[in-house]
């Protein structure tokens, strides 16, 4: 591969990654606070994204050209779209099988809340499937990142291009995602949410509404979902289908990063990207297996997680 190629992999890599982290981070941040892994997560990115567009245009998703006030109100019902669909699982899939919230909540009802989130998942999946009947769609781009230069590609070292919508995904991907994270530091909010996952049994007799706080939990992660959905969709046919491994490779991010770690799961999502812009690029590898090895890292990290557990349980039987 030569320094050309491998410099495109890497920023392509790093765009998708954005995409990838910011979905991670609402994975991280809804596990933090509930010790609950959001099965339908990658399903809100999709969903967010046809329930936008079919709303702003109306009829099939197109790749149409957009006006300005089309665009702008694509991007805010796709995160708000996202939004609302987040909260609308945790509050009917999730919390009833709830007993408490952080660490208490392992105590509930587990099956019951993996049920209900792969419920949720298939349901949003099943309704948009009636509305949209074909394996694939093109979806406009409301951000019109790829307008800067009349080609829409910079050249790089070696002849080789990039697109400019590619450097402004990753741009908003970052600046968004640290954003988040240092919101979720600085406020009082996240010093609140901070404090339910250390100990919700406390936070609650401090008096803080820890019901609430896991609600804006969720809510912020469905909108970093929908806006995943802004930056992905556009660069590729999507499909009602493509939920599901948009989330099984957003959870191998959030497990690469640490998971429960905001901050975490960002990095995990850019290292995520960039190993599948290099496998999609290598002549050994290429597109085909694109797919495939991140979920083998996913299996991967499963693994030695669960083998460490029983490293610590030998060390420490108590």
């Amino acid at each position: 591969m030569s320094g050309g190629v491998a410099l495109q992999a890497f920023l392509s890599g790093l765009a998708l990654g954005t995409a990838y982290g910011l979905i991670a981070m609402g994975f991280s941040l809804v596990y933090r606070l509930t010790r609950v892994i959001a099965f339908a997560h990658g399903d809100l990115v999709i969903g967010g994204v046809f329930i936008g567009v079919l709303v702003v245009l109306g009829s099939t998703p197109v790749a149409a050209t957009l006006d300005v006030t089309h665009s702008v109100g694509l991007a805010v019902l796709v995160i708000a779209a996202g939004a609302a669909l987040s909260a609308g699982v945790y509050l009917i899939a999730i919390r009833p099988f709830l007993q408490g919230v952080g660490r208490q909540s392992t105590h509930g009802d587990v099956l019951g809340w993996v049920a209900g989130g792969l419920a949720a998942g298939l349901l949003i999946r099943e309704v948009l499937g009636l509305v949209l009947t074909q394996n694939a769609y093109a979806v406009p781009d409301p951000l019109r990142l790829g307008r800067v230069t009349p080609s829409g590609v910079l050249q790089l070292p070696g002849g080789e291009t990039v697109g400019v919508r590619a450097l402004g995904v990753m741009g908003i991907g970052l600046a968004v995602g640290v954003l988040v994270e240092r919101l979720l530091v600085l406020t009082g909010t996240g010093t609140a949410m901070k404090a339910v996952s250390e100990d919700p049994t406390a936070a609650a007799l401090l008096g803080l509404p820890v019901r609430r706080l896991v609600l804006i939990a969720f809510v912020v992660a469905g909108a970093l979902a929908g806006l995943a959905g802004l930056l992905l969709s556009p660069d590729r046919s999507v499909g009602v289908d493509d939920g599901v491994i948009l989330g099984l490779k957003a959870i191998a991010a959030a497990l690469l990063g640490g998971l429960g770690s905001v901050r975490g799961a960002l990095a995990g999502g850019l290292a995520l990207g960039v190993i599948e812009s290099f496998i999609t690029a290598s002549s050994v590898l290429g597109p085909r297996y694109a797919d495939v090895v991140p979920l083998a890292i996913l299996l991967i990290v499963l693994a030695l997680g669960r083998q460490g557990q029983r490293l610590r349980l030998r060390e420490d039987p108590e």
